[in-house]
């Protein structure tokens, strides 16, 4: 199986983010934006394994209260054949939370990728806009606020030519410091 953690998005997040991709669209000359069902936020990419029980052991020893994060901002990834799009994810929390599974996944023989964890919630790839445009004035700075309160496994699959990801798996946070 093709897997990673991931903290997936409530409606009201989502359809925010789709207001943002309905902007940009129009002025799209090529590329493939997320469908709403596959927006989330990844926290690790694990890739292909079928060791599902030691992930989850992982999970399960994560230790962090609930948090909101913030996503507003746009920005960019440069590739040669089209940018990814992003909006930009704030939230203390994530970094620890990133770092907690990932120490606990390593130790467990896991082999990730070690580049700096940088939270974003991807809008499209391979994407070309018109000439001339200034694509970032074009996005308000609407910024959404959500309370994560889980951190989920998730299957990625290609099924009937499209990518569908499905959780495995979900731990929930401890309750919110008060």
């Amino acid at each position: 199986m093709r897997l990673f953690i991931a903290i997936n998005l409530d409606g009201k997040t989502k359809a925010g983010i789709c207001r943002v991709i309905d902007q940009l669209k129009p002025y799209a000359l090529r590329g493939r934006f997320i469908p709403v069902d596959n927006l989330h936020l990844t926290l690790l990419f694990i890739g292909e394994t079928n060791r599902v029980g030691d992930i989850k052991g992982a999970m399960e020893g994560l230790r962090s209260p609930a948090f909101k994060m913030v996503v507003g901002g746009l920005g960019s990834f440069p590739r040669s054949g089209g940018d990814v799009f992003w909006l930009r994810v704030k939230a203390e929390r994530l970094a620890q939370i990133h770092r907690q599974l990932r120490d606990s996944l390593v130790e467990r023989g896991f082999n990730l990728e070690s580049r700096a964890y940088k939270p974003h919630l991807t809008l499209g790839r391979e994407l070309v806009f018109t000439r001339d445009l200034d694509i970032f004035s074009l996005v308000p700075q609407e910024h959404l606020e959500m309370a994560v309160e889980k951190v989920s496994l998730m299957k990625s699959e290609r099924i009937d030519g499209r990518m569908k990801y499905t959780e495995v798996y979900s731990v929930s946070l401890e309750e919110a410091e008060t």
